[in-house]
């Protein structure tokens, strides 16, 4: 797929969504929220700024950089969240461009335990979850933005 066709490539140059969405953007990454309908409030998206299909096409530098991006970005979900642990999944059919999902788990919560979260999403997409309240989405990506500098730029 060129980078053209792909929908996360669309997305990274969507002013209403950047706005909307996103966290940060570093020369290698971006980090933001899942767009509406989000599944949770917290279910960030570690993005690559590239147009590549995952970390085996990392160039030197992206490789270097990769940990502590997913590092930083794993102890923010937990920072806003509060969540007990933070699950890290990419598939890559949906869409060939590499985005991690960073998905708070709260114990307890079964809905977001182990692969019960692939479930919450499709109900969310199918309209039989409700999905998360778009303005706590807002919320914590404001809340996001204006701690992210204590923790630094992504690598």
């Amino acid at each position: 797929m060129e980078a053209t066709a792909c929908g996360v490539c669309r997305l990274h140059q969507d002013q209403f969504a950047t706005k909307r969405y996103e966290i940060i953007r570093s020369p290698h990454w971006i980090l933001r929220h899942h767009p509406d309908p989000a599944p949770l409030v917290g279910w960030l998206l570690l993005d690559a700024q590239r147009h590549i299909g995952g970390p085996s096409a990392f160039n030197p530098e992206e490789a270097s950089r990769w940990g502590g991006a997913v590092q930083q970005a794993s102890q923010l979900v937990q920072w806003l969240t509060g969540c007990d642990r933070v699950y890290a999944i990419a598939f890559g059919e949906g869409a060939r461009h590499l985005h991690l999902h960073l998905i708070p788990r709260f114990a307890g919560e079964t809905a977001s335990e182990a692969w019960a979260v692939a479930d919450l999403y499709r109900a969310v997409t199918a309209g039989i979850r409700p999905a998360a309240d778009p303005s706590q989405v807002a919320d914590l990506v404001d809340r996001g933005r204006t701690f992210w500098p204590e923790l630094g730029s992504l690598p």
